[in-house]
């Protein structure tokens, strides 16, 4: 606990005493007058440890457990203990870049295993050391397709996450790029529209798999008539699918980026994130960030180190692929234990729960009545209702009973989410609820 403790003011007399000061107003005096503020804080005065620690109490027994149905982007996956053990172990509790190979053999091989299981998920022959969370990820995969044809305009599919869709749309402003929204139709990323909007000045194509309304779109003609544009193909994906559904690769993209959150992070305040971007071998020195890689030592052991850094920012300066310079590889390492103790098959069977889980919920909530089908396109963990009545009276009433009832699209419309983690009890509860709602 010594490393929470604030300094003494014996410790302070001591530091200024070193550098020859006597107090702290003389150690901040080049600072002007007038950015200094000269009142009391309406902080209260110290607790004892008892006293702190009924007073957050309190705090924490106002929260109130939600049974949430909401997604929309933001998943909740299962938790393993030793995953989170692990994860909070001091060693890997840093921000710094283990530029030295030597004292970092760690941190090294946890990444180049993140990017050893990114890749086999998606597909793709090399990924990086992480990104930010998946809209970043995006961006940057934007980013790389500029990078390899210089051209203005990026053709983003509706039916992307709308909030990946405004980072995109700022990191392309700022960049001097173009963006044009394709239209959906029923609910799905409409060919039609993508073939009027596709000629000489689209450098790529961005779409979602699943897409932000839950569906399993077909993607079987995209790669011929993106290429034959000369333009590149970047899918947004959730990773969590990916051992049952087709990779990103297998579709014929150029890219695939996305989140990695589903894969054993909890939902927690907006974050933290993990993201992810991989690519296939032609596009390998347009990846941004760190990619680690496999060696051996002076005496013939496996090692690892950074490698093809020439493409980064601390070497070309202004003309690296890309100004990012960190990762989440804290949350890297949460998602490696997490794929590491489920396995292949046992990530398979949890895509299969949830899938099973969201086509129980879904006929379940047909039949009260109350919803009616808006699409017959195929749909994974989410899927898109219909409400008799006001979509935003029916949350109100599920919260009033502990329920996170979807996210409300319109007036009549609701996505759900069915996590793997939920019960057919839980199921069958939110379904018994909708049917005792008589709010219209």
């Amino acid at each position: 606990m010594f490393k929470y403790f604030p300094h003494t003011d014996s410790d302070i007399e001591a530091m200024l005493k070193r550098i020859g000061l006597e107090t702290l107003d003389d150690l901040f005096c080049q600072v002007d007058p007038s950015l200094k503020i000269n009142r009391k804080y309406d902080i209260p005065n110290s607790h004892s440890e008892l006293e702190l620690k009924k007073a957050i109490k309190a705090i924490a027994g106002q929260n109130k457990p939600l049974l949430s149905f909401l997604g929309a982007g933001t998943y909740e996956p299962f938790q393993f203990s030793v995953s989170q053990a692990i994860t909070s172990r001091q060693e890997f509790l840093t921000s710094y870049t283990p530029y030295q190979p030597e004292i970092s053999q760690g941190t090294l091989q946890y990444i180049f295993e993140w990017q050893s299981m990114i890749c086999e998920l998606t597909g793709m022959d090399a990924t990086n050391a992480s990104m930010y969370d998946g809209a970043t990820a995006t961006a940057e995969a934007m980013f790389m397709a500029y990078g390899q044809n210089k051209r203005p305009k990026i053709l983003i599919s509706s039916a992307l996450n709308p909030r990946v869709i405004e980072v995109v749309k700022t990191y392309a402003k700022y960049r001097g790029l173009t963006t044009e929204l394709i239209a959906t139709e029923d609910y799905q990323t409409s060919l039609a529209d993508l073939k009027t909007k596709l000629n000489e000045e689209v450098s790529a194509v961005i779409v979602q798999q699943p897409n932000f309304y839950g569906i399993v779109e077909d993607y079987s003609q995209y790669k011929d008539l993106i290429s034959a544009n000369n333009s590149l193909f970047i899918m947004n994906v959730d990773p969590s699918t990916l051992p049952v559904l087709k990779t990103p690769r297998e579709w014929g993209a150029g890219i695939a980026c996305g989140d990695a959150q589903p894969l054993g992070i909890a939902p927690n305040w907006g974050g933290p994130y993990v993201g992810f971007l991989a690519t296939t071998a032609k596009y390998l020195r347009r990846l941004p960030g760190r990619i680690c890689g496999q060696t051996k030592d002076v005496d013939g052991k496996r090692g690892f180190v950074l490698t093809l850094q020439a493409r980064e920012q601390h070497i070309r300066r202004e003309k690296a692929n890309s100004n990012i310079c960190s990762n989440q590889s804290l949350m890297a390492l949460q998602v490696v234990t997490y794929l590491s103790l489920l396995g292949k098959q046992g990530t398979k069977e949890v895509a299969l729960r949830a899938y099973n889980n969201a086509h129980y919920l879904y006929d379940g909530l047909i039949r009260t009545g109350k919803f009616v089908p808006v699409t017959k396109a195929p749909f994974f963990k989410e899927f898109v209702l219909k409400y008799c009545g006001d979509a935003e009276k029916l949350q109100n009433f599920l919260l009033e009973k502990g329920i996170l009832g979807g996210y409300r699209l319109t007036d009549r419309e609701i996505l759900f989410y069915a996590s793997e983690t939920r019960t057919k009890e839980e199921l069958d509860l939110l379904v018994r609820l909708v049917g005792e709602c008589d709010v219209r």
